[in-house]
């Protein structure tokens, strides 16, 4: 750059002498201001051992993905929908001649703003550029994450996590969605926490080793869940994330993890729990009772095994539990118990650049939805057969076609199951 001012200035002082309508104070004058322009160039070279001072936002990296679904693919009954996965697949309409808009669907549009802003502070911001209101209306713009973690020592091992994230329960609940092989989670452990997210205040400790290790199971292509410690201990409000607090009853949720090698083989076992108190804002239908509305019993208890694709994978989890379930019979929300899991089987199949994943998947639920209309009773039983290719990083193409047998069931359709099969595809870009 300080060359070609100087090139600049001999070629405006040859041009100058050519030409006869300049004036001599005009080149002065530009000849003076290039010349102080190269000067303030200069400046943090000439001084001693030190260079451009740096600021605690240049530490700030900016990433993102967004998936685009279409589930409209030989579907045989559209009265199979799943809202709490995807609001585009099928319809929860009492019509009985009711039809779904199965058209092409924004599911995910994230931008990831994170950075370590100072040597004991670590800051990330996750906001979702396609969330869906109850209005019907898309694309609407919403905190995913917001939070800050404090480490206590210089390998950050020991760290506390402050703000809104996700809440150390269940590995595919902590799993990045642009990670996960399937298209949606599990029933069984997502019914624990809608966008598995709420606003808290979490111990994690894992060493140093293990949190390398946690970080290449994410970025060399093995599907892992991220790294929320080997053991984790926490508090949140329990009303779901963007929501304010039901009730003063904090959960408390504790969760114990090791990611260990086992010859050419990585295998985690790990398992979690929490306990606290649900209180209804607004989930409940006129003429629906519940008993103590806001201090509803909510506790669980979860198993999980993970072998990673190495090339062949497995991960199942198995959670049991008590919550608030509508009773058909009775018109009422009770406290049941609730119970469920699912098993994934997967490969990883590298060719060239490009890698290949194919996977099966079962899940299983019985028990309730605490989050959405009534407390929902679900009990499901899916299949999903499908394959992942990215061919390059930027880009990853998921089918995957799903045998369905969901019963769900309220106020409005307190007698609904439904069964079927659909192909449904995702185009994911990462940037």
């Amino acid at each position: 750059m300080i060359k070609r001012k100087i090139l600049a200035v001999l070629l405006l002082i040859t041009c100058a002498s050519n030409a006869q309508e300049l004036s001599k104070s005009d080149v002065k004058k530009e000849v003076v201001r290039l010349l102080d322009s190269i000067n303030k160039a200069k400046l943090p070279d000439t001084q001693s051992g030190a260079g451009t001072a740096e600021h605690w936002y240049d530490r700030i990296s900016l990433r993102g993905y967004a998936q685009i679904r279409y589930n409209g693919l030989f579907s045989t009954n559209d009265k199979v929908s799943c809202e709490q996965c995807d609001k585009s697949w099928g319809t929860t309409s009492t019509d009985p001649d009711a039809k779904s808009n199965n058209g092409l669907f924004i599911r995910r549009a994230r931008l990831v703003f994170s950075g370590q802003v100072h040597p004991n502070v670590f800051f990330y911001f996750q906001p979702d550029f396609a969330s869906s209101p109850s209005t019907g209306i898309q694309n609407f713009v919403q905190i995913r994450d917001l939070y800050f973690d404090l480490s206590f020592d210089k390998k950050k091992e020991y760290r506390v996590r402050i703000g809104q994230s996700k809440i150390p329960y269940g590995f595919e609940n902590m799993q990045s969605s642009s990670q996960r092989l399937a298209l949606d989670r599990n029933d069984a452990m997502n019914s624990a926490i809608l966008n598995e997210r709420d606003l808290g205040m979490f111990f994690y400790w894992a060493p140093a080793k293990i949190r390398e290790r946690f970080a290449m199971l994410v970025n060399d292509g093995y599907k892992g869940s991220g790294d929320y410690g080997v053991f984790a201990f926490g508090v949140y409000n329990g009303q779901i994330a963007n929501k304010l607090d039901g009730n003063r009853d904090l959960n408390v949720v504790a969760r114990v993890t090791y990611p260990f090698v086992i010859g050419s083989q990585i295998i985690e076992p790990g398992i979690q729990a929490y306990t606290g108190k649900w209180a209804f804002t607004g989930e409940i239908s006129p003429g629906v009772k519940v008993d103590d509305p806001q201090y509803v019993k909510d506790q669980r208890v979860g198993a999980t095994f993970v072998m990673y694709p190495r090339p062949f994978g497995i991960q199942t989890e198995y959670n049991i539990g008590r919550g608030p379930r509508y009773n058909t019979l009775t018109n009422t929300v009770d406290e049941t118990d609730l119970n469920g899991g699912y098993v994934l089987f997967n490969y990883k199949l590298d060719f060239k650049k490009q890698h290949i994943y194919p996977f099966a998947k079962f899940q299983y639920y019985d028990g309730g939805k605490k989050y959405e209309k009534d407390a929902r009773s679900y009990v499901v039983r899916d299949y999903e057969i499908g394959i992942e290719w990215q061919p390059f990083k930027a880009f990853e193409l998921t089918a995957e076609y799903v045998i369905a047998d969901r019963t769900f069931e309220d106020s409005a359709l307190p007698i609904n199951r439904q069964q079927g099969n659909l192909l449904r595809l995702q185009a994911q870009f990462n940037f």
